[in-house]
């Protein structure tokens, strides 16, 4: 029902099974690219319809419990999946994250945090930020980096929404870890988010 008006891209996360199943067919069926998260739905989608949502895909995006799962439920190999998607993100905790592309695995390690308070909404935070430098055209190993830093705001403080901060305050720690060649400029000349909150 959305006409002419639809998204650019769509962000396929775990909820109701059915409704997970409709929006792959949905997407699908309007030549909408998606990004499929199915994490903590994964036993309960049947491996036929988790196939094709991953067989649908832009890309996925997983931790590393969750691929293991993903491999199980379709038998599909991780060189099988990369055949249907033009990535992979998976999460790994401490050990930060990898991007699969192509024959490509890029490694992103985590941003060390000043203090860890709460792990809730980590992995959130890291697929926004991700998203936010994807949806900008900026790399995959920066989109990576940039996720990797917003995980770790999310994780020093208590609730996944307790924290914010400016664009320039991301930029220039991000810049302590990372040269990032001047390319999240980007950000800087759009409209300010609320002091609220913590996505761009």
């Amino acid at each position: 029902d959305l006409g002419d008006d639809k998204p650019e891209m769509v962000m396929i996360s775990p909820n109701d099974p059915a409704a997970m199943v409709r929006y792959v067919d949905e997407c699908r069926e309007m030549n909408i690219p998606y990004l499929y998260d199915p994490s903590q739905q994964i036993v309960r989608l049947d491996a036929q319809d988790l196939r094709r949502g991953i067989e649908g895909a832009l890309a996925l995006f997983l931790n590393d419990y969750e691929f293991a799962l993903v491999q199980k439920a379709t038998r599909m190999s991780p060189a099988e999946i990369m055949q249907h998607v033009q990535f992979i993100v998976v999460t790994r905790g401490e050990q930060g994250a990898s991007i699969y592309n192509g024959d490509e695995q890029i490694h992103i390690p985590v941003v060390p945090p000043s203090k860890i308070a709460d792990p809730t909404g980590v992995g959130d935070a890291f697929r926004g930020g991700f998203l936010t430098a994807y949806r900008r055209g900026l790399d995959l190993e920066t989109c990576g980096r940039v996720g990797a830093l917003a995980a770790t705001y999310c994780l020093e403080q208590q609730g996944p929404q307790g924290h914010s901060y400016t664009r320039q305050e991301f930029i220039s720690r991000y810049r302590q870890y990372y040269d990032d060649q001047g390319k999240l400029d980007v950000l800087l000349g759009e409209e300010q988010p609320s002091p609220n909150t913590a996505n761009f």
